[in-house]
């Protein structure tokens, strides 16, 4: 049996401008990190040659044509698995919240192959098999930064280029900084879930319509990195706000009006800045607050559940291997 277990992330700045549409005309960048919610993937040898898989359905067939979940039955034609496999996972947090956990599942699935398989894989591997999976194969409209975090782990600095390599560069934050912006930083859960795919189809259209506006949502991951790198972790802050109102100007779809009167609410309350993460219309409202307001923003919306979480220096890794 093999056990893997892969992140999964916030962003702060930059989102969007990982996708093609953009990078292909010039560079893209975002901020993000790693945080200590997680998918695990178990994959283990099966009595017979069926394939069994088990997720929110259980699936058992006998060829991997017939699977009809399609990261899993498109991971196992990569890697070259088509029969006695037993495929399980579980997840800290559920899917369809912004936490780019559909792309921590395929890296975590295709971690725990290649080691069912006693094959070794880089991070920048694993993210590139992943973006194969679900970008080129599977044609989802998204981007190549949840990929790219889920396998690396930690606070990077991720530019895309318009060759369609991609720049994995650490920020590296001392324990005083890494504490404070830890301290900084609300996770709460609206009640919503939503299908990333037509928020980010709608999205995607209007990139060259709104090209400054896309270019500073770009120009703000570069600004952002510097700014942590710095120590300036509460500049973060406003740059969240800033990214938020011009993801919001760019399409429809990504905010609502509950989602902006809680979020004016938090403001009020002494949040600086914020986002929903992902794709937008759901999910969780990530906040950033000094510690003297932090209190008062979480009161402002109390109603929504608070998630805690931590920065995870670690990528997608596995942790169990039995033979």
């Amino acid at each position: 049996m093999i056990i893997s277990r892969t992140p999964f992330r916030i962003s702060f700045a930059g989102g969007g401008t990982d996708m093609a549409e953009f990078y292909l005309r010039r560079p893209g960048a975002v901020v993000s990190t790693a945080i200590d919610k997680y998918m695990y993937v178990t994959v283990n040898r099966y009595f017979d040659d069926s394939i069994i898989l088990k997720y929110r359905r259980t699936e058992l067939v006998k060829r991997v044509a017939d699977v009809r979940h399609p990261i899993l039955r498109e991971c196992l034609k990569l890697v070259g698995i088509d029969r006695g496999v037993e495929i399980t996972s579980m997840a800290d947090v559920v899917g369809g919240t912004g936490l780019g956990s559909s792309s921590s599942f395929a890296v975590g699935v295709l971690h725990a192959l290649h080691a069912f398989k006693g094959e070794y894989r880089t991070a920048e591997e694993l993210a590139r098999e992943a973006c194969t999976v679900e970008i080129a194969r599977l044609k989802e409209p998204i981007g190549k930064q949840d990929q790219y975090i889920a396998a690396y782990g930690g606070l990077q600095s991720i530019e895309f280029m318009p060759d369609e390599t991609v720049r994995v560069d650490p920020i590296v934050l001392g324990e005083k900084v890494r504490t404070a912006l830890s301290q900084r930083l609300l996770l709460l859960y609206t009640g919503v879930t939503r299908r990333a795919s037509p928020v980010l189809r709608r999205f995607r259209t209007k990139f060259e319509a709104k090209d400054r506006q896309m270019t500073r949502l770009r120009d703000l991951a570069y600004e952002a990195r510097e700014a942590l790198r710095g120590g300036d972790v509460d500049a973060l802050g406003e740059m969240l706000h800033e990214g938020w109102m011009l993801k919001k100007g760019i399409s429809g779809g990504i905010s609502n009006s509950v989602i902006d009167r809680a979020y004016a609410a938090a403001r009020a309350a002494g949040a600086s800045g914020g986002k929903i993460l992902g794709a937008g219309g759901g999910g969780f409202l990530l906040l950033y607050a000094k510690p003297a307001r932090r209190a008062s923003a979480r009161r402002a919306l109390s109603s929504w559940r608070e998630i805690p979480l931590a920065l995870e220096p670690e990528g997608s890794k596995i942790v169990y291997v039995s033979r």
